[in-house]
């Protein structure tokens, strides 16, 4: 049993409500430094060291927050609190034996709670041996035992099951999940609980590729009259690329709750993702007009409806606002808006980088601390870290061949996958990685340690800023941004971007915070693995005007875009302009960029717009197009290179750092330097000169791909293995600059 209270000063007791409250609200910092002045005056309080360890916890630190743990177990031998949540530190620290005997020792501590239990049952079914499945089975039971004891055995019961079932479900044991899920439903009878474990039954169901049992489920949750319930199926539908129906839900919600500020709020950012601007600012109105919205959270839609509709000055003058009024969560939408600005210079990008990230990097562990050995005789374990490997998304594109040719005997391959939205291409990564885990943020820290990975390759960047955080902290020996993040991330102990000669030269090694190791040919090899047959070119040629294009995202379309766009058409007369992009399906964003263009003295008859198609449909598309316009400051990316694979060259303008020289480096690996200008006026002029000669350019269109498959940038086996070894030299010179020091 635990000790007595203890009496301690009027001091202390404030310390320790202040750290109390501190931890309650967040703020773990503060706890932290309050809990450690109250174990200085009150030395024999354990729960303080509790209270501590709960809050380096909150600050990713478990290995302090261990010591403070075993603390107040010298302390209390008996703390039910600190046996479980220490068990959960081993746990997650990869020391399972250790874990299993706290746990143990909690069950003993409180023998009515179920959850020591439920936590020696997870534990114990993460190991892969016959003896562990059995004690898992036998913890899980008496979970249930005890739960049966509650004063609400049936609520209690199915709340286990079901947590259980979630439990398997962030580890894809999907099979087990459902069997949880279905005793959670014999449960639960007809009460509260089913429709969440239904709405958890249809997640497994789409996870498993079982898509009529998963909607006739959903078809039955959009009935409810449950708020909470319509918007967590709403976020399920559109996790998984439903959009119809999840702006159905959420408008059904509308019109139940009519009243309902969050309603409005919920829909209004589901048409933003959906590109429906115009209904996305009237639903933002209605929800305005309750006076229940926060301004954040006004601001934040407003910002990213702005960018949809390509203002981005507009966009990044809410985001920096929001940083400025202490909104951190926004920093990485306000890194990212100046990489499509035009009123910024590289530099600016650079400095502003480093100033929004730099708070990120203090109190990171140093490589040193990993115990990693440069000169280890073992291949070098690799990490990647990514949510995006799903059907369409540009990282999924480029990683799969990468996948599929790497070399795990040279180089062990862990993807730590924290992405939601699982489909075939997810499953096929899956196949292709070393090792997969599925995580949570959160897990991320503790389970690349226990992993003992090397290198640590982030595929996100500020695309997905959850991560970066740990990044900033360090949860590796070598880290480095490659793939997701067009440049410089600004984010301390990101050791290494990996860039090739042309984004990236020496000479503008000043602009990232990260040291540069470049692949020789062009940093992204893109090599489908789906056929797209090439189109008649010169059947097309002859039943359309020349038409120059572009598939690239509205964002992209800057002012300086408009205006360099706008000068190709008045030099080539004759010439029409498409514009494909999921914005297009607005009238509001068509209505816009006429108006710009207009501007600019182009009538809307030269201009054509559509909207966004299925991978498949949009490939086939690019035989719409002649001469693809490649945008400025932000140059397209997978657009340039489906463009190039479906014979259609780009013309690029070279701008001054990572993000605006990509163009660049693709045309050059293409053998097409000399689509590459340097200056607005060689841009039009190169235009006015590619135009001119239909025949030439039906002929370059023809044997477009096959020179391509020529070059050593569409090799992806020699890019594999450039790729592996550019890892194996970064480590190599990451620990000669550690000696240096």
């Amino acid at each position: 049993m635990s000790s007595a209270p203890l009496s301690i000063t009027p001091e202390a007791a404030q310390l320790f409500n202040a750290a109390n409250a501190a931890y309650r609200e967040g703020r773990f910092a503060d706890a932290v430094e309050a809990a450690t002045e109250v174990t200085g005056l009150a030395p024999n309080l354990a729960i303080a060291y509790v209270l501590k360890a709960r809050a380096l916890r909150g600050l990713g630190n478990d290995c302090a927050a261990q010591s403070d743990y075993e603390a107040a177990l010298r302390l209390d031998p008996a703390n039910f609190e600190a046996l479980l949540e220490l068990g959960n530190v081993l746990r997650a620290r990869g020391v399972p034996k250790e874990a299993a005997a706290h746990y143990t020792a909690a069950i003993a501590a409180r023998p009515q709670d179920a959850r020591p239990a439920l936590a020696l049952a997870r534990l114990m079914e993460e190991q892969s041996d016959q003896h562990s499945a059995e004690v898992a089975a036998v913890a899980f039971q008496t979970a249930l035992d005890r739960a049966s004891t509650s004063s609400e055995p049936a609520k209690a019961m199915t709340r286990l099951c079901r947590d259980m079932a979630r439990f398997r479900m962030e580890r894809a044991d999907l099979p087990r999940a459902l069997e949880a899920l279905r005793e959670a439903r014999l449960l639960a009878g007809s009460g509260a609980l089913l429709s969440w474990i239904d709405l958890d039954r249809a997640e497994v169901y789409l996870r498993l590729g079982m898509m009529n049992e998963a909607q006739g489920i959903m078809e039955q949750l959009a009935k409810s009259q449950d708020s909470n319930v319509l918007r967590a199926l709403a976020k399920l539908a559109y996790r998984f690329n439903f959009w119809a129906e999840a702006l159905a839900t959420l408008m059904r919600w509308t019109t139940l709750h009519p009243d309902d500020a969050q309603a409005h709020l919920d829909l209004a950012d589901m048409q933003v993702k959906a590109w429906l601007l115009e209904d996305a600012l009237a639903s933002l109105d209605r929800a305005e007009a309750s006076g229940a919205v926060p301004a954040a959270a006004s601001a934040a839609l407003r910002a990213s409806i702005a960018n949809r509709l390509g203002d981005a000055e507009t966009a990044r003058g809410l985001y920096e606002g929001l940083v400025a009024e202490g909104k951190d969560s926004f920093v990485s939408n306000a890194a990212m808006c100046l990489l499509y600005s035009d009123s910024v210079t590289p530099e600016e990008v650079a400095d502003r980088h480093r100033a929004l990230f730099a708070a990120w990097g203090h109190g990171a562990r140093t490589r040193e601390s990993f115990g990693a050995s440069p000169g280890a005789q073992r291949p070098l374990r690799i990490g990647m870290v990514t949510g995006d490997l799903h059907h369409q998304h540009p990282v999924n594109i480029f990683m799969q061949p990468l996948l599929a040719r790497w070399d795990h005997a040279a180089l062990p391959l862990t993807v730590y996958n924290t992405g939601s939205t699982v489909d075939d291409q997810t499953r096929l990564a899956r196949s292709r990685a070393g090792t997969w885990r599925d995580i949570s943020t959160e897990q991320l820290p503790t389970l690349v340690e226990a992993d003992q990975i090397d290198v640590l390759i982030d595929l996100a960047g500020h695309t997905s800023g959850r991560t970066m955080r740990a990044f900033a902290r360090r949860m590796a020996p070598v880290q480095a941004s490659f793939l997701g993040y067009p440049g410089s991330t600004g984010v301390p102990n990101i050791d290494w971007l990996i860039g090739d000669p042309i984004v990236t030269p020496p000479e503008d090694d000043h602009l990232c915070s990260e040291r540069v190791i470049r692949l020789p040919n062009t940093v992204f090899c893109f090599a489908p693995e789906v056929e797209y047959p090439l189109p008649d070119f010169e059947t097309l040629a002859q039943d359309r005007p020349l038409t120059f294009g572009s598939f690239n995202n509205i964002p992209k379309l800057t002012p300086h875009t408009i205006r360099l766009w706008a000068n190709v058409l008045k030099a080539v007369p004759d010439a029409r302009l498409l514009l494909r992009a999921p914005s297009f399906k607005d009238a509001g964003a068509i209505a816009r960029f006429r108006k710009l263009f207009g501007e600019q003295e182009i009538s809307s008859d030269r201009l054509i717009f559509k909207g966004p198609v299925a991978l498949d449909a949009m490939m086939r598309a690019y035989s719409e197009i002649d001469i693809a316009l490649d945008p400025t400051p932000y140059c397209g990316g997978t657009t340039t290179l489906q463009a190039l694979w479906m014979g259609v060259p780009v013309l690029t303008l070279k701008g001054g750092h990572f993000v605006s020289r990509m163009g660049a480096s693709f045309m050059t690996a293409a053998g097409l330097s000399d689509w590459v200008a340097e200056r607005d006026e060689d841009y039009v002029a190169l235009a006015q000169k590619f135009a001119s000669d239909r025949q030439r350019l039906t002929s370059l269109k023809a044997s477009l791909r096959s020179e391509l498959l020529a070059r050593p940038a569409w090799d992806a086996d020699r890019y594999a293995r450039d790729f592996q070894d550019a890892l194996l030299s970064a480590w190599q010179m990451a620990w000669a600059q550690t000696d240096a020091r």
